[in-house]
């Protein structure tokens, strides 16, 4: 019998302890999987901002095995208990879990320009989520944010993507994808 725990355990007992919305788990990983569907299939390293609980870097990690994540809060009690998930899942080799806050860890020379896609679940405004990702990605990288159940594209006009050195956006169900300009 297989002991480990799956994401979707994970979830409920985020759900249980108060860190993650009420949301059915199975909407809440059929969502996140929207981010697995905008991601780059040549992708290999993917930082989720804004993790909380884990979502959607979790759904991502176990759909995608070979990618390398990085899932960052600056909630020292919700890391510890995602932390505490990444190794039950058995992830802890390819999954690092940072408390940070991303305005710092953006110029950190470990992180800043190294990343093939930021993932951002209700992190903040886009102007602030398009200008605190930026400098975590390569060139050619990724942007990739959950979107509002209303479709509005003005929420990413194309003067705030050009002043974050973004390509249009290019909306997907569920999730809007910047590409960093060549």
């Amino acid at each position: 019998m297989n002991s480990r725990r799956t994401v979707a355990d994970v979830l409920r007992t985020a759900q249980r302890v108060g860190t993650l919305g009420d949301r059915p788990i199975d909407e809440v990983i059929a969502h996140a999987q929207q981010f697995v569907d905008a991601l780059d299939t040549a992708a290999h390293r993917v930082i989720d901002l804004g993790t909380g609980a884990g979502v959607p870097g979790l759904v991502i990690a176990e759909a995608r095995p070979e990618l390398v994540l990085t899932l960052v809060d600056r909630r020292q009690t919700r890391m510890d208990a995602l932390r505490m998930a990444v190794n039950g899942l058995g992830w802890a080799d390819r999954i690092q879990v940072l408390t940070a806050e991303v305005e710092s860890l953006g110029e950190d020379a470990d992180h800043a320009g190294t990343y093939d896609a930021v993932v951002c679940r209700g992190f903040a405004n886009p102007e602030t989520t398009a200008t605190l990702a930026r400098p975590f990605l390569k060139n050619g990288g990724s942007l990739i944010v959950s979107e509002p159940p209303v479709f509005d594209p003005s929420r990413w006009p194309i003067e705030l993507c050009t002043k974050a050195h973004f390509e249009p956006p290019i909306f997907l169900p569920g999730v809007v994808v910047l590409r960093v300009t060549p």
